[in-house]
């Protein structure tokens, strides 16, 4: 067995994927772009037997978003995250067929981590390619944190149109008939208006907390990144566009990413032919699904029932939740919860991983009236 660490610079990062599929979230292109917006550093540990591959990409910082100065922590106290969306682990065909290849993969993947001295890992797993993960990995190593939502699209039209609900199709419907068109177009022409429609999006539904701020730069670093691999599909009604969206193309799967409508147009609801519109798109381009996602933190929510009104399938989403350093990362909640004024057990409670970067808004405790103003900003900037 061979292991090394990848920079994204390595020619063997692409060498790798390469020969297995995956989904733009693995490309050392997006790993750069979400390093240099999260101002992190881009790494992927490959360990290989022969045939057998286990590749995990992901961003490494110092332990630094919990609110307290560097200088507090001490020595430096590294962490590994997931960058935004599924990257995941990508196994080859012959190790995922090798339990015993599986199992001594991650105890070297755990032993890089701790001679790098990472205190603790999170990573979302694909829904689609990790799917069966929960039968090649050990029990318990994964943690389920809820369902998203794709379409089929090996399935026929009319099988996918009637797995739609009802009043979803009468929405369809009543656009076309209001003379609504969707369509996909040119990324350069139309970047503008997206970026304004879905910044307007943004605002109306008071969701700039959640989704970071999706702006013109970042899109076009996105496009440079994704070349080919990303679409733009906008609904128009006399000229004027009315809702758009951020689609990706890889691997057979579509993932629908950032969209928005128009103030005006909400009542029209164009955004249900847009996305009617983009899978019969997916599927005359023969992809085999096309991911939508799932709820705001994973949960089945109004907007987890707006995209499972579109399709009957639904997948398990997986997170790794490895704490590799327990004396250092018990060390990083102590500091954490004595700056908040709270008891450890509290900050345990919040269901957040790593505990020790909870959002205070997470944290289920009637002493945080006692957090100073100066702690509740400082942590919920580094949110």
């Amino acid at each position: 067995m061979h292991s090394q660490v990848l920079n994204i610079n390595s020619p063997l990062w692409q060498e790798t994927i390469e020969n297995i599929r995956h989904d733009i979230y693995q490309l050392p292109e997006y790993l750069s772009l979400e390093a240099k917006r999260q101002n992190k550093q881009s790494e992927a540990i490959l360990i290989r037997d022969g045939d057998k591959v286990f590749f995990c990409p992901y961003l490494i910082s110092k332990c630094q978003d919990i609110g307290i100065s560097q200088d507090l922590i001490g020595e430096e106290i590294l962490e590994i995250k997931s960058p935004y969306g599924y990257p995941g682990i990508l196994l080859s065909e012959s190790a995922a067929n090798t339990p015993a290849f599986v199992d001594l993969a991650v105890n070297e993947f755990q032993r890089i981590l701790r001679d790098k001295n990472v205190c603790s890992a999170f990573l979302r797993m694909h829904p689609i390619l990790n799917e069966n993960f929960n039968h090649i990995f050990q029990a318990g190593f994964f943690t389920e944190n809820g369902k998203t939502i794709s379409v089929d699209l090996r399935i026929s039209e009319s099988q996918i149109w009637s797995n739609t609900k009802g009043n979803i199709r009468n929405k369809i419907n009543k656009c076309k008939r209001n003379g609504f068109i969707a369509r996909m177009v040119d990324f350069d022409e139309y970047i503008d208006e997206y970026v304004g429609i879905y910044q307007e999006t943004m605002a109306r539904t008071s969701a700039r907390d959640i989704y970071f701020d999706f702006n013109k730069e970042y899109c076009l670093q996105l496009k440079s990144a994704l070349g080919e691999k990303l679409h733009l599909c906008v609904v128009e009604l006399e000229n004027e566009i009315a809702s758009a969206g951020l689609y990706t193309e890889s691997g057979g799967i579509i993932q629908s990413l950032f969209g928005g409508t128009k103030d005006k147009f909400v009542k029209m609801s164009p955004s249900t032919l847009e996305t009617h519109y983009a899978r019969l798109w997916a599927k005359e381009r023969g992809n085999e699904f096309m991911h939508m996602g799932g709820g705001l933190g994973a949960s089945q929510d109004s907007l987890y029932d707006f995209k499972a009104s579109f399709s009957k399938l639904n997948h398990s989403f997986f997170t790794l939740r490895l704490v590799l350093e327990e004396n250092k990362y018990n060390y990083l909640l102590n500091l954490r919860a004595k700056y908040l004024n709270i008891n450890v057990e509290s900050l345990c409670k919040s269901n957040f991983f790593p505990a020790y970067n909870a959002p205070i808004s997470s944290i289920p405790t009637p002493e945080l009236s006692e957090v100073s103003e100066f702690a509740l900003t400082g942590t919920l900037a580094n949110k």
